[in-house]
């Protein structure tokens, strides 16, 4: 028997076997046998049919349909011996079989990548370095003191904005009058906000509970240089019908608004604030780890590139593929899978690329999680959770748990072993826009 291994890429091989007749004739031999033994023809007993007469039926098709399931036997028994992993259905690309000379195949496959890890240390690494702002802090508590303010029913529109209008509006022409089949909706115009046409704002003021006043706006749509710069888009026209008026009253932020949003756990304004900006301050603290492996992951990936098995792929995007479909069913929307696929397909790629690099990484670093670290972990759940140690650390053991621990501490190393730049948040967008 003579086998040569062939790469056709990082993660497809292909074998080619050649086998002489006398390797292969017991077994063509007993393969034949199989499946002449339930044959019957009318003159003899089941599976005594003589050979000459079946070979005068049947020719060498036997035979060939028997070298076949042969080659599968010897290609899996070269896989088991040179212990190679096969990822998927091997296919068969080439068989030539000569009854009493040779039998000769190709069989292709997939298999995990031989990769020679490098670029993943001393890597220059920029990141916005955002930090929370006294600005970012006052827009909180105005957000808080919109979450708390109450309203007090009225009968008339004031000076101020501090006003919430519920109205029946129309489409109307520009005379006021109303437009044929178009019916009237029931809509509550918030006056505070930024986001009201400024002509409801005026018009609206002093009116009363069942008084109407009519506005407009202009579609400012995008001009051609051809076109007067004081020209006008088109203009709407409605009528709004004011059904009751309920005027905004802001609370005060004292101790005792302080508390209840706190839960009695801050009392005073100053400690408010800080307490916000400190969560803000770990939300982008958040943030910044988050993008910081993700920009390690492509740069690695970026310098390590290849070709990584189809059917890994293809597993990790049948997965993406069912959790979307679920997000898609339970939010009533039409799930097209052709589509999603596509939108899909890089990211599956990217993953089944960095994972097999990690574990590359994790293997040439010696990187692992030893009992002691295990044992640690666990004492810290334990005191949160009051379970037992021992029954926390075999089940970090039989879990993804572990997975989780052993990236953790790779992304741990990979930190330390690459050059990390906090910039400017103004300049790195203005860097980035100019990438692009």
């Amino acid at each position: 028997m003579e086998f040569n291994l062939s790469q056709i890429n990082d993660s497809v091989k292909e074998i080619e076997i050649k086998l002489s007749y006398d390797e292969i004739k017991d077994e063509l031999t007993k393969e034949v046998k199989k499946r002449t033994q339930n044959l019957q023809i009318d003159g003899f007993r089941k599976g005594k049919v003589p050979q000459h007469i079946i070979k005068k039926m049947f020719g060498d098709s036997l035979e060939y349909e028997a070298s076949e399931k042969i080659a599968n036997t010897f290609f899996w028994n070269i896989i088991d011996q040179e212990k190679i992993r096969v990822l998927d259905k091997p296919v068969m690309t080439h068989l030539d079989f000569k009854n009493g000379e040779k039998l000769d195949f190709k069989i292709k496959f997939e298999t995990l990548p031989t990769l020679d890890v490098k670029e993943y240390t001393d890597l220059e690494i920029e990141l916005p370095d955002y930090q929370a702002t006294d600005h970012e802090v006052e827009h909180e508590i105005e957000h808080i003191l919109e979450a708390n303010r109450q309203f007090e029913v009225v009968e008339q529109v004031g000076e101020e904005r501090n006003f919430v209008l519920d109205t029946e509006i129309i489409r109307t022409d520009e005379e006021g009058n109303l437009l044929e089949n178009v019916k009237p909706e029931n809509l509550s115009i918030d006056l505070s906000k930024d986001t009201v046409h400024p002509d409801i704002i005026e018009k609206s003021k002093f009116k009363k509970v069942g008084e109407s006043f009519q506005f407009h706006f202009s579609d400012e749509k995008q001009r051609s240089d051809s076109e007067e710069l004081n020209s006008e888009g088109e203009k709407f026209y409605y009528q709004v019908k004011i059904l009751g008026i309920k005027k905004v009253i802001t609370p005060e932020l004292n101790e005792e608004l302080i508390k209840k949003i706190t839960k009695d756990r801050i009392s005073n304004l100053d400690d408010l604030k800080k307490d916000i900006k400190e969560n803000i301050q770990k939300y982008y603290d958040q943030r910044f780890d988050e993008l910081l492996k993700l920009k390690l992951i492509s740069e690695i990936v970026k310098r390590n590139d290849f070709s990584p098995p189809q059917a890994l792929i293809d597993n990790l995007l049948e997965q993406y593929l069912k959790n979307e479909e679920e997000y898609y069913k339970k939010n009533k929307m039409f799930f097209n899978r052709e589509e999603v696929s596509k939108r899909l397909l890089k990211n599956a790629e990217n993953e089944v690329k960095w994972y097999l690099i990690r574990d590359e990484i994790i293997k040439k670093e010696n990187i692992s999680i030893t009992d002691e670290e295990l044992e640690d972990e666990a004492k810290k759940e334990a005191e949160k959770t009051g379970l037992p140690i021992d029954k926390l650390v075999n089940y970090y053991k039989s879990s993804n748990q572990l997975d989780a621990m052993l990236e953790k501490k790779l992304f741990d190393f990979l930190v330390v072993k690459n050059i990390i730049k906090k910039v400017n948040p103004e300049n790195f967008n203005k860097k980035v826009e100019t990438n692009e």
